[in-house]
């Protein structure tokens, strides 16, 4: 079957607006957030001089954070236009002597005779939207150089993944007023919950949210309920055909099936090939 289709950004939700509202509140301090998290999954030695793929780069604040770590060539590739402006205005404001591309560039056009091999190939939370996930898994495990490194996050799967595809698919494709009265409705029950596990007050968790992406929450909400396309695993799966790909894990934060009621979160997994 073609997958022509899912290279059209049309078919998925527009996350580069999201992506370009947020980059406006980019600074240091969110620059050193994204660098904690590459930091938490590739140790610091690991990019000092390495080439560095970002698959769905985004707003490029993670590209931009590579850089800061050492990387000696970065490549950030999106499927969304307004992604791939909004990137290229983040790493050209920095002025970095990083070498860097950005490119509009589906993952299933990925072509390691294009752009060669990386060793370090990183997407975080992006394949599982892609409408073909273990598709595009195989997509970016095919950029990795030997003995190189892919560092990945994809949803968890939930029992509640059939109504959060369904949500997803209605709120990606809904006008800005819906779009506002159903996010206020999971703030609402986010608030409610919140109240009821007792702790830190909503208005305190929202001023100190820090996302593993480096969103503030507010874009994080929009980015979550907007999702689509929507597929989720757990770490067996993928561990599975990592090994079928000639990978071994380095490194795997991954919790079991969950409730998802609130939605659900990523696990995070570090593969390296084994040739």
């Amino acid at each position: 079957m073609s997958n022509e289709h899912l290279k059209k950004v049309d078919t998925h939700f527009a996350f580069g607006k999201n992506w370009a509202s947020y980059s406006k509140l980019i600074d240091e301090p969110q620059i050193e957030q994204a660098k904690k998290g590459l930091l938490k999954l590739i140790p610091a030695e690991e990019f000092e001089g390495r080439s560095f793929l970002d698959i769905g780069c985004g707003s490029g604040l993670h590209a931009l954070a590579a850089a800061r770590l050492g990387a000696g060539r970065i490549v950030g590739v999106d499927i969304d236009p307004d992604s791939v402006n909004t990137a290229k205005n983040v790493l050209s404001s920095r002025n970095l002597e990083t070498p860097w591309l950005i490119e509009n560039t589906s993952v299933f056009d990925l072509d390691p005779k294009v752009l060669g091999t990386f060793d370090i190939v990183y997407s975080w939370g992006v394949l599982h939207h892609t409408g073909s996930m273990w598709e595009a898994v195989n997509k970016a495990a095919a950029m990795v150089a030997p003995n190189g490194l892919l560092a990945l996050a994809l949803y968890r799967t939930t029992y509640m993944d059939a109504f959060w595809k369904f949500e997803k698919r209605l709120y990606s494709g809904a006008p800005i007023f819906v779009q506002k009265f159903l996010k206020s409705g999971y703030v609402g029950a986010f608030r409610l919950a919140s109240l009821i596990r007792g702790g830190e007050d909503f208005q305190t968790y929202v001023a100190n949210y820090k996302s593993s992406r480096g969103m503030d929450f507010d874009h994080d909400v929009h980015d979550w309920l907007g999702g689509y396309p929507y597929e989720t695993t757990l770490a067996a799966e993928v561990d599975r055909r990592m090994i079928d790909l000639g990978f071994k894990a380095e490194r795997i934060f991954a919790r079991s099936k969950t409730s998802g009621i609130l939605g659900s979160g990523c696990d995070e997994y570090v593969y390296r090939l084994q040739k």
